[in-house]
Parts: C-alpha cells; sequence; structure tokens
C-alpha cells in the first residue's frame, strides 16, 4: 500500500484530496437535504427539535440552518418560549422566494402548474391545444409562449425559477429527447433543447419526462395516497401508460423507457390484445361514436358525453366501460405479480369513468392475481385528477432540492 501511494506522487496526492473534498460536499448535500425534509415534515421547529429528531449535534445544525436561510430555503418565523431559558427560535420553509414550473403538452390540451418551495400551487392553468393536429415547432412555440407568461407573472411577485419541467405523452431517454409520441407525431425529438432556443436560454434548467411518471411523482408526493413506496399510475388519457414508484423511488428503467402497460397482452372474451387497445379512452370514443379515428380537439366533452349516458343507464356505454375496466384489471394483475405494489392509481379521464371502470377492474384483478389475496393492492381514482403530470413536472424539482442539490438566490 505505501509503494502504491508513493508511486502515484503528487497526481495522486491531488486526486485523493479532491476525493475528500467531493466526500465532504457530498456529505454536506446530504445533511443539508436531510434538515429541509425534516422541517417539511414537522412544520415549524427550532433548531434544538432538529438536532434530536436528526441526531446531528447541535453546531452542525446550526451551520446547516444558517447555509438554508442563505440560500432562501428556510427561514426563521417567530418563536416559541420553552421551559428553561431564552425562546426558542423556530423555523419553516422559506415559501416566499421560489417557484418550480411544470407543463403537460398532450393530445388535447396543455396543462401548467406553478409551485412554491413548499408545495402550495401558484398558478394552475389549463389550455385547449390540437397536439394532434400541430407541428412540433407549433408545440414548442406554444409551451415557450406559456412558460413565458407564468414566468413573467413569477418575476413580477419578485420570486425566482427554480426550472421548468415538460410531461409528454411519449418514451423519453435519460437525455430527455422524445423517442417517440405517436400521438403528437414526434420521433427522436430533443424537445428539451427546442424548448431552451425558443424561450433563449434562460438561468434555470429546462427539463423534459414521461407523462405518467411525472403523474406519478405528484401522486406520491401530493395525492391521497402520498408517501407510499410501492405505487403504479396509470395515465388514462388518450393511451395508456404508467410510472412506477418501487421502494420509494421513480423507476425509468436502463435506458428510460421503462413503464409501457398499455402494450402489456391480455386476453378479454376469448380475444388477445393489447392492454391500451382494449381499455384505453381512446379505443372507447371510437367505438362508442363508431368513428375510425378521434376529433383529438373534443376529447374531454366526448368523455362527459360518456358519462351522461352511463349514468341514464344506456346498456351498450355500460358494457363498453365495463369491457374496458376488465381489461384494466387484467393488466393490472400482470404487474401486481411482476412488482407487488400497494397501490394502483387511476389517473386522468380514468376519474370519471371509474364508477363503471373500478368494479369491473378490482374483480378481474381479483380472479386473475396469482398473489394470495391480489397482494394487497389497493385500486384506486387519483385525487389530482388531469393536473397530477404538471404538477409532477414540478415536483420533481423540488425533489431535487429536498436531496440536497440546494439553489442560490440571484445576486449571490
Amino acid at each position: 500500500m505505501r509503494i502504491a501511494a508513493k508511486s502515484a506522487g503528487p497526481d495522486g496526492d491531488e486526486a485523493l484530496r479532491r476525493a475528500k473534498r467531493a466526500d465532504f460536499t457530498d456529505v454536506r448535500a446530504n445533511n443539508l437535504g436531510f434538515v429541509l425534509r425534516q422541517v417539511r415534515v414537522e412544520g415549524r421547529c427550532s433548531r434544538a427539535d432538529l438536532a434530536a429528531k436528526t441526531g446531528l449535534n447541535k453546531a452542525t445544525v446550526s451551520s446547516l440552518v444558517a447555509e438554508l436561510i442563505e440560500r432562501r430555503v428556510l427561514r426563521e418565523s417567530g418563536s416559541v418560549i420553552g421551559n428553561i431559558g431564552r425562546p426558542a427560535v423556530l423555523l419553516s420553509v422559506d415559501s416566499g422566494y421560489y417557484a418550480s414550473i411544470g407543463v403537460e403538452v398532450n393530445v388535447d390540451y396543455m396543462a401548467l402548474v406553478a409551485v412554491d418551495l413548499a408545495g402550495n400551487r401558484l398558478l394552475s392553468w389549463r389550455r385547449a391545444h390540437d397536439g394532434a393536429g400541430s407541428s412540433a415547432g407549433r408545440s414548442v412555440s406554444a409551451i415557450a409562449g406559456l412558460a413565458k407568461r407564468a414566468v413573467d407573472k413569477m418575476d413580477a411577485e419578485g420570486r425566482q425559477i427554480l426550472g421548468l419541467a415538460v410531461a409528454v405523452p411519449s418514451m423519453i431517454d435519460h437525455k430527455g429527447v422524445v423517442r417517440n409520441a405517436p400521438r403528437l407525431g414526434w420521433t427522436d425529438f430533443d424537445l428539451a433543447s427546442r424548448l431552451r432556443s425558443a424561450m433563449r436560454d434562460p438561468q434555470y434548467a429546462v427539463s423534459v419526462d414521461n407523462d405518467a411518471n411525472l403523474g406519478a411523482v405528484a401522486e406520491q408526493r401530493f395525492g391521497a395516497w402520498a408517501d407510499m413506496s410501492n405505487m403504479i399510475y396509470l395515465t388514462g388519457e388518450i393511451g395508456l401508460g404508467a410510472g412506477l414508484i418501487i421502494d420509494g423511488e421513480l423507476r425509468r428503467g436502463a435506458a428510460g423507457f421503462a413503464g409501457e402497460f398499455g402494450n402489456l397482452f391480455v386476453e378479454i372474451d376469448g380475444s388477445i390484445g393489447r392492454v391500451e387497445d382494449l381499455a384505453s379512452i381512446r379505443t372507447a370514443l371510437i367505438e362508442l361514436s363508431e368513428a375510425e379515428d378521434i376529433n383529438s380537439t373534443e376529447v374531454e366533452a366526448e368523455v362527459e358525453d360518456i358519462v351522461t349516458r352511463a349514468r341514464a343507464g344506456e346498456d351498450r356505454v355500460i358494457a363498453v366501460l365495463e369491457r374496458m375496466g376488465r381489461a384494466l384489471g387484467a393488466g393490472i394483475a400482470l404487474a401486481v405479480d411482476l412488482l407487488n405494489p400497494e397501490v394502483v392509481v387511476l389517473g386522468g379521464h380514468y376519474q370519471a369513468l371509474s364508477p363503471w371502470l373500478l368494479p369491473a377492474a378490482e374483480a378481474e384483478l381479483g380472479s386473475r392475481a396469482f398473489a394470495p389475496e391480489s397482494g394487497g393492492v389497493e385500486v384506486v381514482v387519483s385525487s389530482l385528477g388531469h393536473e397530477a403530470p404538471a404538477l409532477g413536472a414540478a415536483t420533481g424539482i423540488l425533489n431535487d432540492i429536498d436531496a440536497g442539490r440546494m439553489p442560490t438566490p440571484l445576486g449571490r
């Protein structure tokens, strides 16, 4: 060991020093995130509370808190009188300075959500958008225009933008390239780069991810089943994809393509087909309208019409919805036996159709899953609705900060 160290020479010594510095930086970043998460969970708390909860010594906690306050991540928010000594100064998440922005672009609409560092909604917009009938360039201009309006509004309120993330119904690789978005007509399209150019290279990061992935991120943090460690989120828009939370983490797979739930093959009534072909909103709309395809700008209105007809007891509509539910249940059974989630969340348009989909899906799941009692999984309806992917896009930026990647306020 001594010979190896000696032969390394000055360069080896410098590499060792760099490694030690990197290790220290990583530990401090992790501790910053740890303290921030603790404040987020506890609400207002003192430095002494943090030392007791985290196990870090008081001097370390004081140093970390000082940095978090300087970075405008935490703030002092009053005091409380204890049993002994001077009042303890309370800390809370600083919700007044930063904002993160998430946008979803889909076949028939765009949605935008902005949140502060505490996760409070600052903006929640939804606009009609003919994604299927627009070129990629026109869609980029529309996304950039919507995002710019939000940025200008946040600037007017004195907020610094942490980042802009975009959710797309597509296979997205680890570089953020839209590899295949058939409903939008995009293939191998570098949306992030095009969007950065359209927004004139902003100071904040611009990223792209799959809509189901980001829906899962939102559900894990803000949904009615938040903090579940093993969850599957099903989009329920025109197509059908899945976001996978496994052991508390979003799983994208080796190349970023995990979660193509709609491509699972199932058998229903003697016919074998993909779950997406049997259980997607697009399939139901085509079958019930007896058209060759759907008008992408009228999807929401068509879904509302289906709900009205089902409530009126129209047998044909109810039969189609129940068959969709059975196909969903058959696909969920495969996912349950493979991944054993605690909960499967139905998002998007599935929320409106859930009174007819959910009972059929649960019955089919119960009859098909190999795991005893279906592995204990619950199939539930999203409480976030269509907002989930855009909210998840904004939320992912907050998760990065919670992991210790701290922002620096402008002018510092």
